[in-house]
């Protein structure tokens, strides 16, 4: 009853403090998924494939083309760009992108041996998408998400309003059901 009467106010972006420690997981989830497909991109770009070869080239062990590689480089970048802002920007940037890693998995998997299939993809091309995509969603959700967040974490804190200003003015939480003795 009490939940319909006061709403959940916090929101997917709601404002993370810049310096908080979890920026910091964020900032190297994105920071490293953006240098391994920056370095993809690169080398995929240097074996001079042809920009929608079907066929393809095999760059640390995946296989590519030149669409391929530029959008590896641009989804790098991308995530470099969430690496130096941080916050929840880099945050909600990971779970979108790892969204978008793991439905192209869906997708390039249904488009396989198809003329469809213009970032020559294959299985292996399939399987890292499907890692990278819950990679990052797992480093945008880190510390967002969960049954036991700690009660000092911002994202807790906007979810249970109440408690945290009680326990902001040093008051003893009551558990449910409990009555403060008076």
């Amino acid at each position: 009853m009490h939940r319909l009467l006061h709403p959940v106010n916090a929101k997917l972006d709601d404002h993370l403090p810049a310096d908080h420690k979890l920026s910091q997981i964020y900032r190297v989830g994105a920071g490293l998924t953006g240098l391994l497909l920056v370095a993809f991109g690169i080398l995929g770009l240097t074996h001079h494939i042809g920009f929608f070869d079907i066929g393809g080239d095999t760059v640390l062990a995946l296989n590519t083309n030149g669409a391929l590689s530029i959008l590896s480089i641009c989804i790098g970048v991308l995530l470099f760009v969430g690496m130096v802002i941080g916050g929840t920007f880099a945050s909600t940037l990971n779970i979108g992108l790892g969204l978008a890693f793991i439905a192209s998995g869906f997708v390039n998997l249904a488009l396989l041996d198809t003329k469809l299939n213009f970032l020559a993809f294959r299985i292996p091309n399939v399987l890292f998408s499907f890692v990278v995509g819950v990679m990052l969603m797992w480093f945008g959700m880190y510390g967002r998400v969960g049954s036991a967040l700690p009660h000092d974490n911002p994202y807790w804190r906007a979810r249970h309003p109440e408690a945290a200003a009680r326990e902001g003015r040093g008051a003893a939480v009551p558990l449910h059901g409990e009555r403060r003795a008076a």
